[in-house]
């Protein structure tokens, strides 16, 4: 835990606040499902079990919300969604990104150079962005990293600093003839995630580069920013102005933007249990559990189960087997880190909500607070601080409860 944000403490009374919210919700998920499930003349509507909820659930997603990633592609053109990113980052933070082709070399004819701009028009930072799929070159996915962090000491001659450069590697289906690279809805929420990731190393202030940018930022901290930017997909203007038919041009449909609102926190107490129960199992293992002694592992994750999940575990379950994340990936007593992002991300999102999100003015301003806080002081000082510093308190669950329409839970 030394290179973490929380306590041990502080993650336990977190897990336990956020799963006494997600109870009342997560029950009612499952009356949901047998309701569901009885109109649908299933006969094990009654006595659902496990095996039951992912089909359940998906049925009834479906009969919901009827939303369809692939036929929403036709309203997220890659050049469309980009420029409305590129004007949230200007209206947020005082910024322009510019296209700065031909200033450094590229490893491919698909990447382009851009450069972050001050409100002055001076350079602070550049980017590469790879978007495209080349299955032959890149692995899956999208992820952000540093080609240079910030440094006065490794600044060339003549500067007095050396600014940073960020790379935004994508995997988009590459354009075809008229036709522009068309995105899902859920890999727009990708690209604003990895730009709040590069957003953070760029803007960064410290000039001393083991603690600039996303260098030396706590496990349980550095998603702050990638998930903050996430809200934004959701906010109606910020929707409306990417969310544009490439041919027709039209807006997204109302109600098809509702659908999605909706869609956000479907099952939501359900959802949160399940993440609940592997990061409560996690730090039991790796605070608590004395090997040896009167529990097995698999007694702790039966014992965790019972309080996090509404139809009880088989007594068989031997989930643990194949949980790798927390004893070879890297996350031992660190699953919790995921909630406690999503507590960050959405706690930072409610100022501006608390500002008003209409009132472009608080907006900007809000925005450039957490410019010279979160984005810019960087792993040179501790993220509590630096949260405090921007928020005015301590983080709190509640707005993450009240995104997910668990709020109620804690009345």
């Amino acid at each position: 835990m030394a290179t973490k944000m929380a306590t041990v403490e502080t993650a336990d009374e977190l897990l336990e606040k956020l799963r006494s919210a997600s109870w009342a919700p997560a029950v009612q998920d499952i009356e949901d499902l047998k309701s569901f499930a009885k109109d649908q003349g299933a006969a094990e509507a009654d006595s659902l079990t496990h095996w039951d909820i992912t089909f359940w659930s998906e049925r009834l997603r479906e009969s919901k919300y009827d939303i369809n990633e692939e036929e929403l592609r036709p309203y997220f053109s890659l050049p469309k969604v980009m420029d409305g990113l590129f004007g949230l980052a200007k209206t947020l933070f005082g910024i322009d990104v510019a296209p700065a082709d031909g200033v450094a070399p590229v490893w491919n004819s698909d990447v382009r150079f851009y450069c972050i701009k001050d409100s002055s028009g001076n350079p602070t930072a550049y980017f590469y962005f790879d978007p495209y799929s080349r299955p032959s070159e890149k692995r899956d996915g999208a992820w952000m990293d540093e080609v240079f962090s910030r440094s006065r000491v490794m600044a060339q001659k003549g500067s007095s600093v050396r600014l940073p450069v960020a790379q935004m590697v994508c995997n988009q289906t590459p354009p075809v003839g008229d036709k522009p690279s068309l995105m899902t809805f859920r890999e727009v929420e990708t690209v604003f995630h990895e730009f709040g990731h590069a957003l953070q190393h760029m803007l960064t202030k410290e000039d001393e580069g083991l603690v600039a940018g996303i260098r030396n930022i706590e496990w349980d901290a550095v998603e702050l920013p990638s998930q903050f930017m996430e809200n934004w997909c959701y906010h109606r203007e910020t929707l409306m102005s990417i969310a544009k038919h490439y041919q027709t041009g039209e807006t997204l449909p109302e109600n098809v933007y509702k659908k999605l609102l909706a869609a956000r926190t479907f099952r939501a107490g359900s959802l949160s249990l399940r993440q609940l129960k592997f990061a409560t199992v996690d730090l039991e293992l790796h605070t608590k559990y004395v090997p040896g002694g009167t529990e097995s592992i698999y007694d702790v994750d039966q014992r965790v189960s019972m309080k996090t999940q509404v139809i009880p575990p088989l007594p068989e379950d031997r989930f643990l087997c194949s949980f790798s994340h927390i004893f070879a990936g890297g996350y031992a007593a660190g699953y919790y880190s995921y909630k406690w992002a999503e507590v960050l991300s959405a706690d930072a999102f409610s100022a501006f909500e608390d500002a008003g999100l209409d009132d472009i003015k608080a907006v900007k301003e809000t925005g450039q607070r957490f410019r010279n806080t979160i984005l810019a002081l960087g792993g040179g000082k501790a993220p509590l601080q630096v949260f405090v510093e921007f928020r005015g308190r301590e983080p709190s669950p509640e707005p993450l409860l009240r995104h997910n329409g668990l709020l109620v839970a804690t009345a």
